[in-house]
């Protein structure tokens, strides 16, 4: 199993998406967080078919840090029900990861 994880979700402006990104990587919930878009979503919601520009963040973390980290999101994401997957990193740079793992662990 992977003990690091690629974390997304996806906020409706950039400057919100920018702003969990710095309080992820403060809190050491995250070692990097890349904000993208915009992006075109289009999805189910309150019954109705829904399309949106959004800004999808890629959020760097491991298994350990999720519990924080998904709490994290929760507190501070302007949606109701935000999307928060974890997808795990099976393979990457040695070096890379050792940084990573470096930066999680700082807050320790």
């Amino acid at each position: 199993m992977s003990e690091f994880l690629q974390v997304l979700t996806t906020m409706g402006s950039r400057a919100d998406g920018e702003a969990i990104a710095r309080a992820l990587v403060a809190r050491r919930l995250a070692g990097c967080v890349q904000v993208i878009g915009p992006i075109h979503s289009t999805y189910w919601w309150e019954g109705e078919i829904e399309t949106a520009e959004e800004y999808l963040c890629l959020v760097k973390s491991s298994r350990e840090a999720y519990p924080a980290l998904e709490a994290a999101i929760q507190e501070l994401h302007p949606y109701e029900v935000p999307e928060i997957v974890a997808l795990p990193i099976e393979a990457g740079s040695r070096a890379y990861l050792s940084w990573l793992q470096g930066e999680l662990r700082a807050a320790a």
